[in-house]
């Protein structure tokens, strides 16, 4: 593994002061712009205990935005990002919600334009990580330390396994799974980690298995 100065052993590289309120929300920030696909039009960030309290000063604010934008956790464009984005014609609003949460370093991120719209909760739980605990009100565990995909499907007998072979023939090994549903039979989502970034003519051909709906790819 190579590092590219001590402070990637120590912590992550990344603009602002604060790993958890800066570095972790601009990964919660780039994860909901990678779910998304594209730059959004709008977007509603939603703050809760810490991150609420304290999220001026410490640059969360921004540092979600950048991740929005795509920026990277030590791009120097993170300190400018509200600006950048405004500059773009992307509307944003933050809300400092006062609703008590399962831990301090909550956000809700709901963006959009005119093709739909998207909406996340991510906690950063310390040291640049993070977890996303809820996407589009299926409940999840992502971390989004490793590539990983989201297999929206029809919760039916045989869909978890059709994926899991796919994977197995490629010799993907799946590091975390997980499957959501919000009723019996309708919709579900598998939110699966693997230790290695998955090729498109694998998406495509877990695409087409029976009873899959949607496959989105996360890059590590």
């Amino acid at each position: 593994m190579k590092y590219r100065s001590v402070f990637d052993i120590i912590g992550p590289v990344m603009i602002g002061p604060s790993s958890s309120h800066t570095a972790g929300a601009a990964r919660i920030g780039r994860v909901a712009r990678s779910l998304f696909g594209r730059e959004p039009k709008w977007a509603n960030i939603s703050l809760y205990g810490s991150f609420a309290k304290t999220y001026k000063g410490h640059g969360t604010d921004v540092a979600i935005i950048g991740g929005l934008l795509d920026f990277d956790t030590d791009d120097e464009r993170i300190i400018n990002a509200i600006d950048i984005a405004k500059e773009r014609g992307i509307k944003l609003r933050f809300i400092e919600e006062e609703a008590i949460t399962d831990h301090p370093n909550t956000a809700r991120v709901i963006i959009g334009d005119d093709k739909g719209e998207l909406e996340l909760v991510g906690i950063s739980i310390g040291g640049g990580k993070i977890e996303i605990t809820e996407l589009n009100g299926f409940e999840l565990k992502l971390s989004g330390n490793h590539p990983a995909i989201l297999v929206v499907h029809n919760d039916r007998f045989g869909a978890i396994a059709s994926v899991s072979n796919v994977l197995a023939k490629y010799e993907i090994n799946i590091g975390h799974m997980e499957v959501s549903r919000k009723e019996k039979g309708k919709l579900a989502l598998m939110t699966i980690e693997v230790d290695q970034n998955l090729e498109d003519k694998i998406l495509q051909e877990l695409e087409q298995l029976p009873n899959i709906l949607k496959v989105t790819k996360i890059v590590d």
